[in-house]
């Protein structure tokens, strides 16, 4: 039978075996990882490292951004959102290079590219510039990204090994988080070009890294789709465009044609994808309950976490005045967090399941989110009672949550789609930071503020998608019927 993307339960498919999303079996004697498959992951891991340290680098460099170069809050957005964009909309053709083009011929050429645009982007003196250069440096993340991810996933078993592998892998995004924090902080206070200069340097450790440590990978039979990639890279774009703009200008006879193009595009796309021999997203995963449950985990954690970092550094250093190493070290403990508790996530997942970890992740982001709602609003804020449990809550939910999504979203994907798996799920995430940070930014774009009183809507808005990924996870439960292999 078909299986309802609303159902927890569903039949194996030829190419797909659906995740139980319970406690996985551990492997009766987990093989000893040797200094190879050591060496492997770190490489893999130095990718995710990069990812996030450049986020937290220019999340907390952007007031300093917008003073020099004049850019108010809308055009701010779009230095994340530049990135978001194009790293988000190419992704699922990252992936599919990956599988199609080979593993590591993709990830070196990408970190080649994006060390390139990294150091193009501290030299530029204009916003539309900044902005062309962090769209590159997005697409060529869009295929570092899901070839690390992919590389992790083929390397490792599945059950114990890959749950050990990418909660490992995950302490590597939370230590570039929490040291993209420090260090921006740092460099900020001098020049905020230093924030791009300094990933080049973690770029050129990781190519050398990778080339001699990732192994190459035979390429997989196929085609890739490069007109799906062109339509949904296109359809996002007009959509955010539509998003930033509509509030500001109203729909203006540009503003309507974008909003048109957007429909369009993913419209026709998503056509293409059921004709083309080759999709560029196969539409039939989107049957497997499990799947569906992770891609909509990983947009809600992303949409709401990427907005709220954004308007607690425009709030924190624009109308608390505080500067960018205090507001750095004010949100470090939630990378320390994840950081600590990252590692043993794996034991959590082989015990308890995908699940459970996903809905209490999203339950410590709901709570985080509201605490800083609730307390946050205080001109002279006592920190460890107004802001320390709200970040230490967002700490919790990544460390619970991102390793758990990661398992949950290519579980059961044969090895030869493990690159749309994974792009996927990531994709799926990326689309969450850059429409929802769209619909955010235009809550609060306006006159400087001089209270938390003009980020609410955009604060309540955080809440709400943070919310509805809560409901998602819980629908699983809600609905009372076992998975089918459990049910075997």
């Amino acid at each position: 039978m078909l299986i309802d993307v609303t159902l927890t339960e569903a039949k194996p498919q030829p190419k797909h075996v659906t995740s139980p999303e319970g406690p996985d079996t551990p492997t009766p004697h987990a093989r000893r990882w040797g200094p190879k498959l050591w060496a492997i992951l770190f490489v893999a891991g130095l990718a995710m490292f990069l990812d996030a340290l450049d986020v937290s680098m220019v999340g907390v460099a952007l007031p300093s951004i917008g003073a020099e170069l004049g850019l108010d809050t809308a055009s701010l957005q779009w230095i994340v959102n530049g990135y978001i964009l194009g790293y988000g909309g190419l992704l699922l053709l990252g992936g599919r290079a990956a599988d199609l083009l080979g593993r590591r011929k993709v990830f070196l050429g990408a970190l080649v590219v994006f060390g390139v645009a990294s150091l193009v982007g501290g030299l530029v003196d204009h916003g539309g510039l900044l902005i062309a250069s962090r769209i590159v440096k997005g697409v060529a993340a869009a295929f570092t990204a899901p070839a690390a991810l992919s590389i992790i996933t083929t390397t490792f078993k599945q059950g114990h090994d890959r749950n050990r592998a990418l909660s490992l892998f995950t302490v590597f995004g939370a230590t570039g988080y929490a040291s993209g924090l420090i260090v921006s902080g740092l460099l900020t206070g001098i020049d905020w070009r230093l924030t791009f200069f300094a990933p080049v340097a973690v770029v050129a450790v990781v190519i050398i890294a990778a080339f001699f440590v990732v192994p190459k990978s035979s390429p997989e039979h196929g085609s890739i789709d490069y007109a799906g990639a062109v339509l949904l890279t296109g359809g996002m774009l007009a959509a955010v465009y539509t998003i930033v703009t509509a509030p500001e200008t109203g729909f203006t006879p540009l503003v309507t044609a974008t909003a048109i193009a957007a429909v369009a595009f993913i419209g026709v796309f998503l056509f293409v994808q059921n004709k083309v021999k080759e999709p560029l997203i196969r539409l039939g995963i989107f049957k497997i309950g499990s799947i569906v449950r992770a891609n909509l985990a990983a947009l809600a954690i992303f949409g709401s976490y990427i907005s709220f970092q954004t308007v607690v550094s425009l709030y924190l250093q624009n109308t608390l005045k505080w500067d960018p190493l205090q507001m750095a070290l004010a949100l470090a403990p939630a990378g320390v967090i994840v950081a600590f508790l990252s590692p043993i996530a794996g034991k959590f997942i082989d015990r308890f399941g995908t699940k459970p970890m996903i809905i209490a992740a999203m339950g410590a982001f709901v709570l985080g989110y509201l605490w800083f709602i609730i307390r946050g609003g205080d001109p002279t804020p006592a920190y460890f009672v107004d802001y320390l449990p709200s970040f230490l809550l967002l700490g919790l939910g990544f460390a619970l949550g991102f390793s758990a999504v990661m398992v949950q979203a290519t579980d059961g994907i044969s090895d030869d789609e493990q690159g749309l798996a994974s792009g996927l799920v990531q994709t799926s995430g990326q689309i969450g930071g850059a429409v929802v940070l769209a619909i955010v930014t235009g809550l609060i774009a306006g006159p400087a503020a001089t209270s938390i009183a003009q980020y609410r809507p955009g604060l309540y808005l955080i809440v709400i998608v943070g919310a509805v990924g809560l409901l998602a996870a819980v629908s699983a439960l809600l609905s009372g019927r076992k998975p089918a292999l459990e049910a075997a």
